[in-house]
């Protein structure tokens, strides 16, 4: 039996899929409340961040993997233009769900469909962007999901990488106290469910760091990779091209 970490437990890795869909079975109702609370508004910035990096022009093509409730998707439909293509994808049915409506009341009409990222039913070649934001730690098999992100873009595309990382160390301290006693007595309160933000905190501390994702992303097939530290390496924006 082939074992996976699912936070700091161990599981049977066709058994972490369903444990992560769970999770955000649970959370998807209060997400976008809980990411506002939980990073003090920052993940907007982080975000904002991503979108100006991307770069995104009239007529390009764009794939935003474990994409939730739309944020970046509708970021980047407006940068695309009609010309252009957006496909909003999740593994999870209840945030592509809760993403799709939040993206038609604000009248943005995108592909959305339900995708595991280890499997993307595209052709080679295709994309000028792909993103995933705060989605890559929960995917099982981290280097067949960028090793298919890297097969779906255009030689010379783009792939960006918007994760939790390692904080500096002035802040690990303090980082730690929030993320394991604030972090799930928040979830408790505003979502009923402290479990699924235990888990967070957990999955945060078991993804790799800045440099080891770097590698990773080398060895799944980009040429020049680079990432920024956004919030003292809270978050980190990796940035990889393909050859």
């Amino acid at each position: 039996m082939s074992t996976t970490h699912f936070g700091f437990s161990s599981v049977d890795e066709t058994e972490k899929a369903s444990k992560v869909r769970g999770v955000f079975d649970s959370v998807a109702p209060k997400y976008d409340l809980m990411n506002d609370l939980m990073s003090l508004g920052l993940h907007r910035a982080w975000k904002a961040y991503t979108v100006t990096v991307a770069n995104l022009k009239e007529g390009d093509r764009a794939l935003d993997i474990a994409g939730g409730t739309g944020d970046l998707a509708m970021a980047f439909s407006k940068k695309v233009g009609k010309s252009g293509l957006v496909v909003h994808t999740d593994i999870n049915e209840a945030m592509l769900s809760t993403g799709r409506n939040r993206l038609l009341d604000a009248g943005v009409v995108l592909p959305t469909l339900v995708c595991d990222a280890e499997k993307l039913p595209f052709a080679d070649n295709y994309f000028d962007l792909v993103s995933v934001a705060f989605g890559l730690r929960n995917m099982t098999h981290k280097d067949i999901a960028l090793a298919e992100m890297n097969r779906v873009l255009k030689p010379g595309g783009k792939l960006l990488v918007l994760e939790f990382s390692k904080v500096a160390p002035p802040l690990t301290k303090l980082y730690d106290w929030y993320s394991f006693k604030v972090l799930p007595q928040l979830g408790k309160v505003v979502a009923g469910d402290d479990a699924s933000y235990q888990y967070l905190a957990e999955s945060i501390r078991m993804h790799p760091g800045q440099a080891e994702l770097k590698t990773m992303m080398h060895k799944g097939g980009f040429g020049h990779v680079d990432y920024h530290n956004l919030s003292g390496g809270v978050v980190a924006l990796h940035v990889g091209i393909k050859c």
